[in-house]
């Protein structure tokens, strides 16, 4: 079968994985109300194209923290590849570096770090992270991610606790015997630890602990998990060097804003000091379109490559990619821009209904 869109690799990995492994993918938190708006926000933006423009040529690159990336989508940390295709994240590394663009690392990576760097030795690379109750824990991760030359931090500050995602506790989802945190090895016995030990952020965490990273690494912070303005301003006043907004794909607190819908107030209160990206909901080229006309500098996918893993591993995600590539220059073009710096407001127009 000819996988065309990535509704497609959607359809092939609910068929492919196990009742148990796609129900953990798939989860939302509760009703799924916020999961599901992130995709349905899209549909009432409409684009205004400009005609007679001259698009012979185009070009999708953008830079992102100074880096030049091949287009405007790199890849949201999401856990447990190895679930989802026997090398997990490292051909997920090695797809992100074949199209030169990031590949955010998730801590609970079935595959350690020191893996996916030797597997993708020339990638760009950030890593996802959350503030533990041992501080000496955490300090030890992020002095590990730099000396190997991850490119920022991404802390995660949404998940001070686990969302209610009803189908993983009806299946009493839990990670296979053959399958490990990697990047916790020799840390701490495996076997006696609750996994939200190394899910969740420590609940006490503060803007505090902000500067208390910035005082022990020299890598860029960028903030996930921003919903708001308010928010959005104490991260620019607290120095960070970019947000991500993402309401976890609908995974944690249901009845949030859509990421799309979100984004705006962000970027306003930003002002362009420091970059904005988003991830939740981007399905189409259109999509990135609408996102990055809407004040984002990149957009970011997490469920669509797990998708692309179940199909064919590395391949599978790097068609993925190319789709989204394709569909974004396509969708760039037909609207009347040749290159990202045209694309803008004036494209977007909120549907009524």
């Amino acid at each position: 079968m000819a996988m065309v869109c990535l509704t497609d690799f959607e359809k092939y990995a609910k068929e492919h994985l196990s009742k148990t492994a796609w129900d953990y993918f798939s989860a939302g938190a509760d009703e799924c109300c916020t999961r599901d708006d992130n995709l349905l926000a899209y549909k009432r933006i409409c684009l205004r194209p400009r005609v007679l423009r001259d698009v012979s040529e185009s070009d999708t690159r953008t830079t992102v923290q100074g880096t030049e990336f091949s287009f405007p989508v790199g890849i949201s940390p999401s856990a447990y590849h190895c679930l989802a295709w026997h090398e997990g994240e490292t051909a997920t590394a090695r797809a992100a570096e074949a199209l030169s663009t990031c590949y955010i690392t998730s801590t609970t990576s079935t595959c350690s770090v020191e893996e996916i760097v030797a597997a993708a030795p020339n990638g760009y690379r950030w890593f996802q992270m959350v503030v533990y109750q041992d501080r000496r824990l955490t300090e030890q991760i992020v002095r590990r991610v730099e000396a190997l030359g991850y490119k920022a931090l991404v802390l995660t500050v949404d998940m001070p606790y686990l969302g209610k995602r009803h189908n993983n506790i009806r299946n009493q989802f839990k990670l296979p015997p053959h399958l490990q945190f990697k990047n916790f090895n020799g840390l701490q016995k495996q076997a006696t630890v609750d996994p939200k030990t190394y899910i969740t952020s420590d609940p006490s965490t503060t803007w505090k602990e902000v500067h208390w990273l910035q005082s022990i690494t020299s890598l860029p912070i960028i903030i996930k998990g921003i919903l708001t303005k308010e928010d959005a301003v104490l991260a620019v006043e607290h120095g960070v060097q970019g947000i991500i907004v993402s309401n976890h794909g609908g995974r944690q607190l249901d009845g949030t804003l859509a990421t799309i819908d979100a984004l705006t107030e962000i970027v306003d209160a930003v002002k362009g000091r420091i970059e904005v990206y988003l991830d939740g909901g981007i399905r189409t080229g259109s999509d990135v379109l609408k996102a990055l006309a809407l004040g984002a500098k990149c957009v970011f996918i997490g469920r669509p490559v797990v998708w692309g893993l179940v199909y064919k591993g590395q391949e599978g995600v790097r068609e993925v990619l190319q789709i989204l590539k394709d569909e974004f220059r396509l969708a760039m073009t037909l609207s009347g821009c040749r290159n990202v710096a045209e694309i803008n407001r004036n494209l977007i127009q909120f549907s009524k209904l």
